[in-house]
């Protein structure tokens, strides 16, 4: 081109310049005070690479003939604790972004000026799309982070339901949660757990192997006698020892803080709480708080089972911050007012009747009631869900079996991805009576649920006999209403699949019986749920025992 020099049109004060090499997060950052009608790109740039982005990827070039630009947002604004502020950082740094000038623009003819608009105009259209691509680099480098390294050390003896919600919540967070036994090597059990109520879980590890890991947080469950077979662990001792010295995230719930870190001296002059009955074992130089969850500097202490969501929050609030604490805590739907007493909507009241003789339930509680009732489980199956239903109903004397229908007693999770030893399998348990038949949710095990045709004939048979049957979360939408259990009836479902029923008048309730069926929503009203079937099978007056036993109200 010859002809008069163009000059760049001025914009807004401070612009950025964005270029995506690729999907391993490269980005190009540069503040201009102009920008150009032009299709040239400045030649000089500096490359910031985000941090944890994988350097093994390969570049995939995203650039773009010419370089948009858009307003860059003050570097002024406050940073948080986690990797979505830190991929901010790196994209929008404070003072340290090369300035490029832009080069000039000439002109001549009329044409010139013309292709010079028809460019300037493309540039704008491509502008536009540039926030949508930063929000895609972000991501990107979340993905490739590093993530929370948690331990959440379990015995003989652990409540199930506070490990399965420690675990479960941390995981949703993006946590890399590692459940270990700190049983005693030895014996011929390998890797499984005997945790309360009859609960069989197998761990993912032993606790002596990882004396030399680093971890983020470490998390005691409680649970008797496994809060006391936690403190008589040597190698936990030393380890959340070396945890709390080095300023590391520390955490307990129900017994274990009396239990566990007061006697290794990890609450003195820290305020905590723990299970009420437990609170007199405090020592002098422990400030005791009768509070769901404290925090307290590094240590997070709570007070029992129905306290374990609040508590597993809290603790994704000290390691990712407020916005992720809130981020996770929407689809679990917990409760709004925690402490209250639960509600059940109820049409069509009938009494739940149940046939039988008390059975011999677990070794050393005596006599279970006569009310059979059976828990079917799958790969994919939610963990808090399930322990919920087989905890609180055994807690309240039910004779639960908790059947596989997978082709081994073994099953999977949905969430930690647990591995939860069934009683029976399907098949084995088609051959017996149930006086209620309930299932947990989890969008894959729901399905798995579904596709079974004992399962499906087994819950048929129970409607048609007026028998109690009920589901949770996914399981109303693609176990119940697929089936045509529902037909006739009013229910809840997980929200995002409400819309799958037929009838949705009640959808915006908690737990809904109507009749001989129980529903409800999601993993932060199994324990409403599961209070509201020991209210139906046991009495009003048992439910709120149960429910002052686990601290719900």
């Amino acid at each position: 081109m010859d002809g008069k020099s163009f000059s760049p049109i001025p914009l807004a004060k401070h612009c950025l310049t964005v270029h995506l090499t690729g999907f391993n997060c490269t980005v190009v950052v540069q503040r201009t005070g102009h920008a150009c009608a032009s299709t040239e790109t400045a030649a000089a740039t500096t490359r910031r690479s985000i941090p944890g982005h994988s350097r093994h990827a390969t570049p995939l070039s995203l650039h773009a003939a010419a370089t948009p630009t858009l307003p860059l947002p003050s570097p002024a604004g406050k940073r948080g604790r986690g990797t979505h502020h830190e991929v901010a950082t790196s994209i929008f740094p404070a003072n340290d972004a090369r300035i490029t000038p832009p080069p000039p623009l000439t002109y001549g003819d009329s044409d010139t000026m013309a292709m010079a608009a028809a460019s300037a105009s493309a540039m704008a259209r491509r502008a536009a799309s540039w926030p949508r691509l930063l929000l895609l680099s972000r991501a990107f480098a979340a993905a490739a982070a590093e993530p929370k390294r948690v331990l959440v050390p379990v015995a003989d003896g652990t409540e199930p339901v506070e490990a399965a919600a420690t675990a479960d919540v941390l995981n949703r967070a993006g946590a890399r949660v590692t459940v270990a036994t700190a049983d005693p090597a030895g014996d011929d059990r390998g890797l499984l757990v005997e945790a309360a109520f009859g609960v069989k879980l197998v761990a993912d590890g032993r606790v002596a192997d990882l004396e030399g890991e680093a971890f983020d947080l470490i998390a005691l469950p409680g649970g008797m006698p496994g809060s006391a077979n936690l403190r008589d662990c040597k190698v936990l001792e030393k380890m959340v020892k070396k945890q709390a010295e080095q300023g590391g995230l520390y955490a307990a719930i129900c017994a274990t803080p009396a239990v566990t870190l007061a006697h290794w001296g990890l609450l003195k002059g820290l305020k905590a709480t723990c299970y009420p009955s437990f609170m007199e074992k405090f020592t002098a130089e422990i400030i005791p708080v009768n509070s769901r969850v404290v925090v307290d500097r590094n240590a997070v202490t709570s007070q029992g089972p129905a306290t374990a969501i609040e508590y597993a929050l809290a603790l994704v609030e000290q390691l990712y911050g407020k916005e992720k604490s809130e981020e996770v805590a929407g689809p679990l739907y917990v409760r709004p007012q925690p402490g209250v007493d639960y509600v059940i909507d109820e049409f069509n009241s009938v009494e739940w009747k149940c046939s039988g003789t008390p059975q011999e339930g677990i070794p050393g509680q005596g006599l279970l009631s006569k009310h059979k009732v059976l828990v079917p489980v799958a790969n994919g199956s939610e963990e808090m869900e399930a322990l919920n239903l087989i905890d609180i109903l055994r807690r309240a004397g039910a004779n639960v079996t908790v059947a596989s229908v997978e082709d081994k007693l073994q099953v999977v999770t949905r969430r930690h991805k647990f591995n939860l030893i069934a009683d029976i399998m399907v098949e084995e348990a088609a051959k017996r009576e149930f006086d209620l038949i309930v299932m947990p949710g989890g969008l894959p095990g729901a399905q798995k649920l579904s596709s079974t045709k004992v399962l499906v004939d087994l819950l048929k048979k129970q409607a048609e006999s007026n028998k109690p049957y009920g589901a949770i979360c996914a399981s109303p939408a693609y176990v119940l209403e697929p089936h045509g259990l529902l037909k006739g009836k009013k229910a809840t479902s997980f929200p995002p699949m409400a819309h799958l029923l037929t009838d949705q008048s009640a959808c915006d309730s908690r737990v809904v019986v109507d009749g001989n069926l129980i529903t409800s929503k999601a993993p932060g009203s199994a324990t409403e749920f599961a209070l509201a079937i020991v209210e139906k099978l046991f009495g009003r007056e048992k439910a709120v025992s149960i429910a002052k036993e686990l601290i719900f109200m």
